[in-house]
């Protein structure tokens, strides 16, 4: 049952990333459920709020280790590069309101 409901915990978190944080590419803003990045991130940031141990720090380096592919996989780029600043911010908030109602 455990299992069930991390996944549940999971999910709800994809969904809160995936609707708010977007990528930024040529002024376009390709939100993460989009680009179907959202559930990538919320795996890997999830142990982190049930642990109670969610720095900024940490975030920055799941982020790095996140690719993103472009050109049809010609180039990866690291997700923490095609986040704009106000999303790293907004990322940190919606992360901290999440474990917050844990």
């Amino acid at each position: 049952m455990a299992s069930s409901n991390t996944t549940e915990a999971i999910e709800a978190l994809a969904a809160e990333i995936g609707e708010n944080i977007y990528i930024d590419v040529a002024k376009w803003h390709l939100y993460l459920r989009d680009a179907h990045l959202h559930t990538t991130l919320a795996e890997q940031i999830y142990p982190l709020l049930t642990n109670k141990n969610l720095s900024e720090d940490q975030v920055q380096q799941i982020l790095q280790r996140i690719p993103v592919k472009l050109g049809g996989g010609k180039r990866e780029v690291p997700l923490a590069d095609l986040l704009p600043m106000q999303c790293q911010v907004n990322l940190m908030d919606l992360l901290e309101e999440y474990q917050d109602s844990l």
